[in-house]
């Protein structure tokens, strides 16, 4: 038991492991974004967004140098108009929106000396609106980084991450950076994908700024739609507390703006050649719910945590 450790796996999105002090074991979170309006002015109401993100993490040893890792997420995104707007009944769409993801990394962390590390994982996903779940609902990924500790309070590295997503595949490059500026200060993150600036205000209390976004899709069941999928793109900038409630039991609070919030909905086969951040080689796909699209806007997140400090 004592060789049985818990650890980190960055972030719920498939980040590679970054040097902490402690490590978040169980995270279970709900997520409200703000009625909005649709983007389309022949539709009056608002769609409203919400969900969830839940992770768990750990690993153990199988050998002085080497890890084994563990991590599962759980993902569910919600939207429904109010009232419920009338689309043309002439192209199926998902109306409201619902899809679950649920992602499943694992594999070895290799120590070597002076301070690097390799990590390469696997990553299989279940991601899909659970309406007559086929093959595509299935997809496969993985993870590669590499890491470096320049000294105590700097660590960097570099990685890639890629997914075989519904619309091709995709390749996210990532910059691993765990840079402790000062006793209260720190800046972490895999830049793209996540970002967090942390002010400690007391060995209980946490404030600062987080940014995340990804892209993610879902395999559509439904027989109006059957082989279709839903793109789902935000990026979401967002200020935080995180406090300690007991032992090593907190809740963190967030809010903050979705930007460039997008429900996009595909027939299966519109592909692209190959992406990464920002960029689609190839992409000739056409929208079946462009009229659907609603503004960004305000979004809520709260958390629930369970903490724990890393052994040495």
């Amino acid at each position: 038991m004592k060789r049985f450790i818990f650890l980190l796996f960055a972030g719920a999105m498939g980040q590679a492991l970054s040097a902490q002090e402690t490590v978040d074991v169980l995270s279970l979170s709900g997520r409200y974004g703000l009625p909005q309006n649709y983007k389309d002015a022949a539709y009056a109401g608002q769609a409203t967004e919400w969900g969830s993100i839940n992770s768990f993490t750990a690993g153990f040893h199988i050998a002085s140098q080497t890890m084994l890792v563990f991590n599962v997420n759980h993902f569910y995104f919600n939207v429904q108009g109010d009232p419920e707007p009338d689309f043309p009944n002439d192209i199926p769409i998902a109306d409201p929106v619902k899809v679950n993801g649920i992602i499943l990394r694992t594999g070895l962390l290799q120590k070597f000396s002076k301070g690097r590390s390799l990590q390469i994982l696997v990553a299989p996903r279940l991601m899909s609106d659970f309406q007559n779940m086929d093959g595509n609902s299935f997809m496969l990924g993985g993870v590669v980084a590499y890491k470096k500790k320049l000294r105590d309070e700097l660590s960097i590295g570099f990685g890639a991450i890629y997914n075989t997503e519904l619309f091709g595949p995709y390749m996210v490059p990532f910059l691993d950076l765990d840079w402790q500026v000062s006793s209260n200060w720190r800046i972490k993150g895999m830049i793209p994908i996540t970002a967090r600036v942390e002010y400690t205000v007391n060995e209980n209390m946490l404030v600062g700024f987080n940014h995340f976004g990804l892209i993610t899709t879902y395999a559509l069941g439904n027989e109006d739609y059957a082989g279709d999928y839903m793109e789902r793109q935000s990026i979401d900038l967002s200020l935080f507390v995180r406090q300690r409630l007991a032992g090593n039991i907190f809740v963190e609070g967030m809010a903050g703006y979705a930007v460039g919030r997008k429900y996009r909905q595909f027939e299966g086969d519109q592909k692209v050649d190959f992406a990464i951040p920002l960029v689609a080689f190839g992409d000739d796909r056409v929208i079946k719910n462009e009229f659907a699209s609603f503004d960004n806007g305000i979004i809520l997140t709260l958390k629930l945590i369970y903490n724990m400090p890393l052994p040495d």
